[in-house]
């Protein structure tokens, strides 16, 4: 293998016996081979290390253990690409799987096209692993992407690390954001900017579960950092050989700040914090002259954001575009 680019999947562990094990035997058993897998053990409680020292001893020219204090997600990722030696990185979910092909494929697809970021498809899974939903990322687009040329990619497609395959250069000098969430909002999107040419394939490859325990359930006043996020993307797009491409910029600050935010913001039960939320939303949209004409016209993948919705997001977003957001406190 000594000929074949080696590719470093960075795996953050914190507090997950029960799915950890599927996770790792998704990964040692990939059909690429030329892989080291540092799985990041960030402080667990739970019998996460013992799981991790298993395979450790079990696969010991695939597995590289480490194990620090919590700092989250982001401190943990940025510990393993410190000692990652790949000339790619990927990232994995500990409570997620892959698919056996995925890193060969996407391999091959950024070899075969000189892209410094490859992308694959996400499928929801519950815990018995039926499918729940298919998050196709950009349709309609070619397998190698001109990013100069098919610049809508930039506002269309969904911002999370664990369904890409990074050339290691891209991290030169750029980290995961310590202690804030969505950090792949805040990070991801600067990557991307990087780049002048990506490759996809439409394989579902990704296997995000679904947990009935995730903590994600729980929404509060965190997701402010949905519109902090947001807002350092754009100060480094406006440093970017992108710069002039107002139009992405404004549908990348449609589609993360307002609707991923108003996503989000659905599920906060403290009335106080959803209308503090609510308030914050409404500085960010006017600082960036966002109307509601803009929401109800954004279009991803060439179609109509907002019909394309399930009819229970559909209403949630116009009572809160209309200002009945007593009425939403009702229904929610």
């Amino acid at each position: 293998m000594a000929n074949f680019p080696l590719i470093s999947i960075i795996v953050p562990v914190y507090n997950v016996e029960n799915y950890l094990a599927k996770c790792l035997d998704s990964l040692v058993n990939q059909t690429f081979h030329n892989i080291e897998i540092l799985v990041v053990n960030d402080g667990s409680s739970d019998r996460s290390e013992k799981i991790i020292q298993d395979y450790a001893q079990k696969f010991p020219k695939k597995i590289k253990a480490f194990s620090k204090e919590n700092g989250g997600l982001s401190d943990a990722r940025n510990f393993g690409i410190d000692r990652a030696a790949g000339d790619y990185f990927g990232f994995v979910d500990s409570d997620d799987y892959v698919a056996p092909t995925m890193f060969e494929e996407m391999l091959n697809l950024a070899v075969k096209h000189h892209a410094e970021m490859a992308i694959c498809n996400i499928q929801k899974v519950d815990e018995q692993g039926n499918v729940t939903q298919k998050l196709t990322q950009i349709p309609n687009m070619p397998e190698k992407i001109d990013l100069a040329a098919h610049f809508s990619v930039f506002s269309d497609l969904s911002y999370f690390a664990c369904n890409k395959l990074f050339r290691k250069e891209l991290f030169a000098e750029k980290r995961f954001k310590k202690g804030i969430h969505f950090e792949d909002i805040q990070l991801i999107p600067q990557l991307l900017l990087e780049c002048k040419t990506l490759a996809q394939t439409q394989n579902f490859h990704y296997q995000y579960l679904e947990r009935t325990d995730s903590i994600s359930k729980s929404h509060t006043e965190k997701g402010l950092d949905i519109l902090r996020a947001v807002e350092n993307v754009e100060v480094y797009f406006a440093k970017s050989s992108y710069a002039s491409n107002k139009k992405e910029l404004k549908n990348f600050q449609i589609l993360e700040g307002v609707y991923t935010f108003l996503a989000y913001l659905a599920y906060v039960k403290d009335e106080a914090i959803f209308f503090k939320m609510s308030h914050h939303l409404k500085i960010f949209m006017q600082q960036r002259n966002i109307k509601f004409k803009d929401i109800l016209v954004y279009s991803r993948f060439d179609r109509n954001y907002l019909l394309s919705l399930p009819l229970k997001k559909k209403i949630f977003y116009l009572l809160f575009f209309s200002g009945q957001k007593k009425l939403i406190r009702k229904l929610i």
